[in-house]
């Protein structure tokens, strides 16, 4: 609260995963300066030096980008700061374009550990013939360390960003991926739509789990919508046919386990 007081935000721009930033512009002793965070590669484009304990110096891209990989495949979520300052003119409104010239101030590496039972659960889904794809906004280096410890993925082939398919022709073209694909990165809001339909078109019987309001489109089109309890928001919990009290992935195992015993006890009584 006192840094807040002491440098009061002018304006601001709200975080969104299309341009996987945010930011807010402060008064600083009287001046404007903008402070950012993000992704790695929305951030880099935007500086022109990078901060050191002498001072600023010229941005050595290849270094930050080695470093934000390494991290990346420790499986860490990797986040870009950067900050300078900006000049608004009477009446212009604070906007991406005013985002240039920046200082690189820094990487940092948040984890998101797995629950100790996510690997089991899904070795369960394999084994019962369910078959687990990963959708995440997350860098793909990222995605596959994690996709590595569920032995979902081994390779970064079997990695499929969301650039990779914007860059799809058509719909069959987006069906050829997700045939083979079951690891999904930098994936949007509307691709989690576009990859459940592309799913269903390739056959499958699809359950999306989600907690986000973006997430809606993609619970509302799926056979089976599984919303978070406790993390979900109104709006995917609402749109949800499922919704999970604990936030477990191993809940939704066990209830499809309960599911095809009671489906099993039903057809034995039909028969007899």
């Amino acid at each position: 609260a006192e840094t807040a007081n002491a440098f009061p935000e002018m304006a601001s721009i709200p975080f969104e995963s299309e341009r996987l930033f945010s930011a807010s512009l402060n008064e600083v002793n009287g001046a404007q300066y903008a402070f950012v965070k993000g992704a790695v590669e929305r951030l880099l484009p935007m500086c022109t030096q990078m901060a050191t304990p002498a001072g600023g110096i010229p941005l050595v891209l290849h270094e930050l980008e080695q470093q934000a990989m390494e991290l990346a495949c420790e499986g860490y979520r990797v986040l870009a700061l950067a900050a300078g300052e900006v000049h608004l003119g009477e009446g212009e409104v604070f906007s991406e374009e005013h985002l240039q010239g920046l200082v690189f101030l820094g990487l940092v590496g948040i984890i998101d550990p797995l629950r100790a039972e996510a690997k089991q659960a899904i070795a369960r889904c394999q084994q019962a013939g369910i078959k687990v794809a990963m959708v995440t906004g997350d860098h793909p280096a990222t995605a596959l360390a994690i996709a590595k410890e569920l032995e979902l993925a081994s390779d970064p082939d079997q990695v499929v960003s969301g650039p990779e398919l914007r860059q799809a022709d058509d719909e069959a073209g987006v069906d050829r991926i997700t045939r083979l694909a079951r690891v999904f990165a930098r994936v949007g809001p509307h691709q989690k739509l576009d990859i459940v339909q592309s799913l269903q078109r390739n056959g499958h019987f699809v359950a999306v789990s989600g907690d986000g309001a973006n997430d809606a489109p993609a619970l509302r089109v799926a056979q089976v919508g599984v919303a978070m309890g406790k993390s979900g928001t109104d709006v995917a919990r609402e749109t949800a046919d499922i919704i999970i009290t604990d936030d477990n992935f191993a809940s939704i195992v066990a209830g499809v386990e309960e599911g095809r015993i009671a489906y099993a006890n039903v057809r034995k009584v039909i028969f007899l």
